[in-house]
């Protein structure tokens, strides 16, 4: 083979690589333990100086950009837009032509996702009020998060052998989880709006929705429109990574103009390495540096009562919230588990679903301002992100190797399951 041949075949074997979900998890607390390290070692003050070192123009001539931003704000507002596109696409396919297309199929996971938000933050809510912090009462919205990369990861890892319907239940559950997310961060944390540059924004997203609808779709167009699009709503007040969800929502997900496939798929398809293998690694390297040296030491952090109430809501929360709600409303209501599918598959997804740390460490620096509170917040996001791993890998191989029923949802009629976890269509279509 010759060497023209051989570099693009290791460019996509290293593209494939990256955008395998069990390697975005591993890169992603690989990079945050990096961090964690590096902040609490003798070299910590150069970690905090290359976080804090300001990239970018403030102004073009008269114009003014304020894009002179510190690397770790590039990395939560810039890069995190990327996974934020990555995530709009996707939901775009479910929502069109996935598992939340049909209402009764994606029913069950859908509520339970609400169920999954709202219990983690009670449980926030009374534990910060009854240990006396009221003030802290502004990250709420912590615990309520799921990252997917890192929960559909560990289930690739563990999960072998149960059926698939468990991963779409998870996908679903999740995809729903984020899109619930962007809202409260578009409508809780967001303080004053600049409309003018809210409006470009839009204009931006219009035209390249006109664009990436033609027939071919040129990158040096969509590219340019998306950068603009990501500077204006920077602007405008907005938090930036919105204009990504926005413009994923933009790309078809039926196949048209002859195309064998969605540009759903094949944007993420393009996209999933860069997201996973640079944007969420570069991410949590910058968001996870907490160091527990400084200051009062690691016993004041960790004492902090918005520690307990983020670590109760995404383990214990997020767990009651998933399993509970799904109970409620397949015992009350005609909703019914997807074949393959028993309750007792949704211990291991609730505590899956506790894993919150991307979405959970951008909106605790959101929510608070000052480091006492945000180092204490991501603390307990690292450290109760991967308990809640720990647990699911446990419980995973427990439910693995438990006899199932014909019925396990009791839905009256057997339960038709095609492909498992791990198997190889599985692993070829995902």
């Amino acid at each position: 083979m010759s060497s023209d041949a051989v570099a693009p075949a290791r460019i996509q074997r290293l593209r494939t690589w990256a955008a395998r979900e069990t390697t975005g998890g591993a890169l992603l607390i690989g990079a945050a333990l990096l961090a964690l390290l590096w902040a609490n070692s003798p070299w910590r003050d150069a970690y905090q100086a290359l976080s804090a070192t300001v990239v970018g123009p403030a102004a073009i001539g008269p114009l003014p950009l304020h894009l002179d931003l510190s690397l770790s704000t590039w990395a939560a507002d810039g890069l995190l837009a990327i996974f934020f596109f990555v995530v709009g696409v996707e939901l775009k396919q479910e929502f069109v032509a996935g598992s939340l297309r049909n209402p009764k199929e994606a029913g069950v996971p859908m509520i339970a996702a609400v169920g999954g938000m709202a219990v983690p933050a009670l449980i926030y809510a009374v534990v910060v009020l009854s240990l006396g912090d009221p003030g802290a009462l502004r990250g709420w919205a912590i615990p309520t998060a799921t990252d997917i990369a890192f929960a559909v990861g560990v289930l690739a890892i563990f999960g072998r052998g149960l059926p698939t319907a468990i991963r779409t239940f998870l996908l679903t559950l999740a995809v729903v989880d984020d899109l619930l997310a962007i809202v409260v961060i578009a409508i809780f944390y967001t303080s004053e709006i600049h409309w003018l540059s809210l409006l470009g924004t839009l204009a931006c997203v219009a035209l390249f929705l006109w664009h990436v609808r033609s027939r071919k779709p040129r990158w040096f167009v969509l590219l340019p429109l998306a950068v603009v699009a990501w500077a204006l709503m920077h602007a405008s007040g907005v938090h930036a990574t919105i204009s990504g969800v926005l413009l994923g929502f933009t790309v078809p997900a039926l196949a048209m103009h002859g195309e064998a496939t969605s540009r759903t798929t094949q944007y993420e398809h393009r996209l999933k390495p860069l997201s996973s293998g640079i944007a969420l690694p570069v991410f949590a390297f910058f968001a996870a540096g907490v160091s527990l040296v400084d200051g009062d030491g690691p016993g004041a952090v960790i004492g902090q009562p918005v520690v307990a109430a983020i670590a109760g809501g995404l383990v214990l929360g997020k767990l009651l919230g998933v399993l509970g709600t799904t109970a409620l409303i397949t015992r009350i209501t005609p909703l019914r588990l997807p074949d393959g599918i028993g309750v007792r598959d949704l211990l291991p997804v609730g505590l899956l679903a506790g894993i919150g740390f991307t979405v959970s460490l951008l909106i605790s620096e959101l929510s608070f301002g000052d480091s006492e509170h945000t180092d204490g917040a991501k603390i307990a996001i690292l450290g109760a992100s991967v308990l809640a791993a720990i647990l699911g890998a446990i419980s995973l191989r427990w439910d693995a190797r438990r006899a199932r029923t014909a019925d396990m949802n009791l839905d009256g009629r057997p339960d038709e399951v095609r492909s498992y976890i791990g198997d190889t269509k599985d692993r070829e279509s995902h």
